[in-house]
């Protein structure tokens, strides 16, 4: 006979309880029943719901971390890892279903542990964002600049494009989001000078 972890058990189910109903709405009964265990099952693992959602979403993390790895590849230009990386979390962050319920949770009644989720997620995301950018300018592809700042712009303006753009234009395909990120980054907004 199999030995069930239990702890497993209510991590998968709280997170599945998370995604269908959102941080607010869940509850330990919620997460007990879809779990099959005792309601006290949970407490001899987890003090609160909190301590619950912070350990979901610290494998969420770890999740998107292990999907981006792979795009990177060290032998490739700088421009071309920044898109297959943010190709990969994006699509990660719109098809993980606790991401968008929460996401939807924020949008719709502000509820502030799901703000605190989704800011950790993002924080995942641009710290790793940072430490490539430093990269790539310790190794000259690309200009020295803050290397916060500029992971901030970057992932705002991936969001932009492939999200809020979206909603009043047409979509832009993969290559015109690549080429448009790649001119507008590497080139700017300034004319070349006139000889």
């Amino acid at each position: 006979m199999a030995v069930v972890d239990r702890r497993k058990l209510v991590v998968e189910a709280a997170e599945k309880s998370f995604a269908l109903f959102g941080y607010k709405a869940t509850t330990m009964d919620h997460v007990a029943k879809i779990a099959n265990v005792a309601k006290g099952t949970i407490y001899t693992f987890f003090t609160n719901k909190e301590e619950l959602f912070d350990e979901i979403l610290r494998s969420v993390i770890t999740e998107m971390k292990r999907v981006i790895e792979p795009e990177i590849d060290e032998e490739k230009p700088f421009f071309e890892n920044l898109h297959r990386a943010m190709d990969a979390l994006l699509e990660f962050r719109g098809e993980h279903e606790l991401l968008i319920k929460l996401s939807q949770e924020v949008r719709d009644f502000g509820t502030p542990k799901a703000r605190e989720g989704l800011e950790q997620v993002e924080n995942a995301i641009l710290e790793y964002l940072e430490r490539h950018l430093s990269r790539a300018a310790r190794r000259e592809e690309i200009r020295s600049f803050d290397p916060k700042l500029v992971a901030f712009v970057v992932f705002k303006l991936y969001i932009a494009i492939t999200s809020d753009w979206n909603k009043n234009n047409e979509p832009l395909s993969k290559e015109q989001i690549k080429e448009f990120i790649r001119d507008f980054l590497a080139g700017g907004l300034l004319l070349p000078a006139r000889a």
